[in-house]
């Protein structure tokens, strides 16, 4: 969350005087931002100008002006002088503050800068079809990218050059005509894709669909095949058929994978060329549901806490605050745990905390130190109950550090000031030093890494803007190493349209990034934190008063690591996807004011998970003695033999396990 620590700041910096003073009245009458509003393409940059005017409405000279973001936090950057930099798609709401030399209230006006995308330079035609039967018809989908791959709008136009071969009609769908060959083009702006299209012709006579009827329960995956045979009874390779299902509580995906979020009994279609065959299958609801138990709790109301992390005996855990100081708490007996021990260092937020794989050595992360020396600070937990500080390591990452991850004597971490990931070596634990740097291409004004998970010598980032990056650390695949990570793959979607309902509620320039990601498998679980710009008192004080929390958890197929996809999503109703863990087929998740969400991830994804019932538990973590009273703010999940410990922001750490299904029955 890195609106923590200015809010925390601006807290901590109000007057102790009970009566504020008293301010006379402006001299200025009006404040006029011009342009009022405006739109650049992502990395461009335009200057705003504010001109205040006193009563008679003449301009006045002796004034000073500060520029603010007030919405877009990650998107882009306004400088002392009114220079806004276009950082990322979205808009920016930028407000400037005039005060008069002689005194008085000061003056607020507002622009709304619209940060667009760079124009389409290409268009992801699927699927690549390159042979079709006569009388085959294909949906073809065409999808416009810019440049830095983000996603474009643009009207897609469709073109056969020889329509007595294969016809283009509404929507991208194409027909097979007569034999021949054809050039379709997709166009969008100055982008184009073109497929170049052999028709050949139907030997097909009979078809048939596979399985023929099955049973399955909600959210399971069935493969369906179509079998397509000539007159003589030979198997025609390459037909591809169009799928229909009926009712709608189920769908079928590319390549025949069928879902269904509803119980019921389904008939699926495969149709080609004019001939069609059939399956039927029966969906029993998934019965996943269990209780929970309350195993122990350690309150904590005076001040916010943040992660929480297992040390490798299973006996202390610690807990970071938004605040100065780590907690060491004892869990060997889960029902009681206690605090033992504390680590305090020169710092507003320390956000994460990690050891080593053999726990003898670990780092914690600082935010907003007096003295602007953030960084990580280097601990040994060789007294795990006891943990001290050895070292820190500030020098290129001064700006703050929210997120880490240890992997094979290295940290990996998020530099907050430039939206980079460093490598430092803690191999000598007590002379830490960087070994690689690795950034986005984007311009810095949004550039914004949140999280990194390394997983097999792969970093999974989560890059705000910039979706899901995965490099090579150590893997092989293409050659990387701590001191040289290597781009494997990146996988980029729609922040905007995603949550275009979140801003309209908050109005310009609301929060939303690619927040964490959990490899796990063939899958990544990505999720996403979304706020609105402007929280509304129905909904409740939320995250430090940024009010309730959005976002999506996604669900990205890297079977093929090179080429990700996203399959399947989880998306809670009443909170957001904050941090994620998994543990065999089960995902535990901090869901925010929603507590901890327990999800059945078995078997093959596809498609709306919690449509499925796939949602095993639902913990409420709020305290009526919490920081916030009743109001539950779940950061995320550790899962260890049978137990399931949960940070609260609001009420501290929770201890609870999943009973099995006998427990509901009297």
């Amino acid at each position: 969350m890195f609106l923590v620590l200015p809010l925390l700041a601006a807290l901590q910096q109000q007057p102790a005087t009970p009566r504020p003073p008293v301010i006379a009245a402006s001299p200025i009458a009006r404040l006029v931002v011009t342009p009022a509003e405006a739109a650049v393409e992502a990395g461009d940059t335009i200057r705003l100008r504010a001109v205040a005017h006193d009563s008679a409405g003449r301009e006045m000279r002796d004034v000073v002006v500060r520029w603010f973001q007030a919405g877009g936090f990650f998107e882009g950057a306004v400088d002392s002088t009114g220079l806004v930099t276009g950082g990322a798609s979205g808009t920016l709401r930028v407000s400037a503050v005039a005060s008069a030399r002689t005194g008085g209230r000061p003056a607020t006006a507002f622009a709304r800068i619209t940060v667009l995308s760079p124009p389409a330079t290409r268009i992801q035609v699927e699927p690549a079809v390159s042979r079709l039967y006569v009388g085959q018809s294909v949906v073809l989908s065409a999808v416009p990218y810019a440049a830095n791959d983000d996603r474009r709008y643009d009207e897609v136009t469709w073109t056969s050059g020889m329509p007595a071969a294969v016809r283009v009609g509404v929507g991208g769908r194409i027909t097979a005509v007569r034999p021949g060959n054809a050039i379709v083009t997709a166009r969008a702006g100055r982008a184009e894709q073109a497929l170049s299209i052999r028709v050949v012709a139907n030997p097909v006579t009979s078809v048939a669909t596979t399985p023929g009827d099955t049973a399955v329960r909600t959210g399971d995956v069935v493969r369906l095949g179509f079998l397509a045979r000539d007159a003589a009874g030979n198997a025609v390779k390459d037909v591809v058929p169009e799928w229909s299902v009926s009712p709608g509580g189920g769908e079928v995906h590319a390549g025949g994978l069928f879902v269904a979020a509803t119980p019921g009994s389904y008939r699926v279609i495969g149709s080609f060329a004019g001939r069609t065959a059939e399956s039927v299958i029966e969906v029993r609801a998934r019965d996943v549901r269990r209780p929970t138990t309350l195993v122990g709790r350690l309150p904590i109301a005076k001040l916010q806490t943040a992660e929480f992390w297992l040390h490798p005996d299973g006996r202390h855990g610690y807990l970071s605050t938004v605040g100065d100081r780590l907690y060491v708490v004892n869990v060997a007996d889960p029902a009681k745990p206690a605090i033992i021990d504390s680590v305090m260092v020169d710092a507003r937020t320390i956000n994460d905390v990690m050891t080593t794989e053999d726990g003898k050595f670990g780092v914690m992360t600082r935010e907003g130190a007096s003295t602007r020396k953030n960084g990580i600070v280097v601990l040994s937990f060789e007294d795990p109950a006891h943990p001290k500080p050895i070292a820190e390591f500030t020098e290129t990452v001064s700006g703050g550090v929210h997120s880490t991850f240890i992997y094979r004597g290295y940290v990996y971490l998020t530099d907050d000031a430039t939206g980079s990931m460093r490598v430092i070596d803690i191999r000598d634990p007590y002379k830490p030093k960087q070994v690689a740097r690795w950034e986005t291409p984007r311009s810095s004004a949004g550039r914004t890494l949140h999280d990194i998970d390394v997983q097999d010598g792969l970093a999974y980032l989560s890059y705000w803007n910039d979706g899901l990056v995965i490099l090579d650390v150590g893997n092989g695949i293409r050659k990387g190493t701590p001191e040289n990570p290597q781009l494997v793959a990146q996988y980029k979607y729609d922040l905007n349209t995603l949550y275009r309902d979140v801003e309209a509620l908050g109005g310009p320039g609301f929060i939303r990034g690619t927040h964490t990601a959990w490899r796990a498998g063939k899958y990544v679980f990505v999720g996403d934190e979304v706020f609105s710009a402007r929280p509304r008192p129905t909904e409740g004080a939320g995250v430090l008063g940024l009010g309730r929390a959005y976002g999506r958890l996604h669900v990205i197929d890297v079977s093929d690591i090179a080429h990700p996809k996203a399959v399947a999503w989880y998306e809670p109703k009443d909170g957001g996807s904050h941090n994620v863990w998994v543990a065999g087929d089960t995902l535990y998740m901090g869901d925010y004011q929603g507590g901890l969400r327990i999800l059945d991830i078995s078997g093959e994804l596809r498609g709306d998970l919690l449509s499925q019932g796939r949602e095993i538990a639902h913990v409420a973590t709020g305290d009526k003695n919490g920081f916030v009273p009743n109001a539950p703010n779940a950061w995320g999940a550790i899962y260890r033999d049978g137990r399931i410990y949960v940070p609260d922001m609001n009420s501290g750490l929770w201890i609870v396990k999943v009973e099995s299904k006998s427990e509901l029955v009297p």
